[in-house]
């Protein structure tokens, strides 16, 4: 974490608790250019990433305060950016998004079928509070490559943080969200598979799919 940097979850609480409005311009100068780099990975055009940003900090500011729950603004700031770029390009692209599972691998579970939709959504539910309690940059990498894709050295330039710095954090928490999440292979009558499906989403592909569902 590089020096002068604010102190984000202060003036998140100063905004919320307080209607602080030069704490939310000061939120935004430290956020905008970034989130807004981030969208246009998404959304390629820069005017619609500037709309679709600039709309994330109006409707922050408008809901400020049934938002004291957030622990976490910087993460919450992306992910709601990157979610605003994915219904974008939802309306306005014939393109479906489908999750890739490996042909070869031996998980044969259709997603279309009502077991795996409400296993897939218990361990979104699972994983979401999980990622909840991890550090709060640990936290902020693992979504932005886990859920968003995104390479080692596009995080580091985004959080201000060394490709190593990245790589570090993000198995730090691949490491506690396995053992957090282990429990779950006790959990049914198929514990292969649902050990499987664990080990997918955290460790390949991205967790975008789950959005959708």
């Amino acid at each position: 974490m590089k020096a002068g940097k604010p102190d984000l979850v202060v003036l998140w609480n100063k905004i919320c608790l307080e209607d602080d409005l030069k704490s939310f311009e000061q939120l935004y100068r430290f956020l905008y250019s970034r989130l807004l780099k981030f969208s246009v990975y998404y959304v390629v055009d820069k005017q619609a990433a500037e709309d679709l940003v600039t709309e994330v900090f109006v409707k922050c500011w408008e809901n400020r305060a049934a938002s004291t729950h957030v622990l976490n603004p910087e993460s919450y700031f992306f992910i709601a950016v990157k979610n605003q770029s994915l219904k974008y390009i939802k309306k306005n692209s014939s393109v479906t998004f489908i999750d890739l599972v490996d042909a070869e691998d031996d998980l044969q579970v259709s997603m279309e079928t009502p077991v795996y939709l409400m296993e897939t959504k218990e361990l979104h539910k699972q994983l979401d509070k999980a990622i909840a309690g991890l550090a709060p940059q640990a936290a902020t990498v693992f979504r932005l490559i886990k859920e968003s894709g995104m390479k080692y050295k596009e995080v580091a330039e985004l959080l201000n943080i060394s490709p190593r710095t990245v790589q570090t954090q993000l198995f730090r928490a691949i490491a506690k969200l396995r053992l957090v999440l282990q429990p779950l292979h006790e959990k049914g009558n198929d514990e292969k598979k649902f050990g499987k499906l664990i080990s997918l989403i955290i460790l390949g592909g991205t967790l975008s799919f789950l959005y959708f569902l």
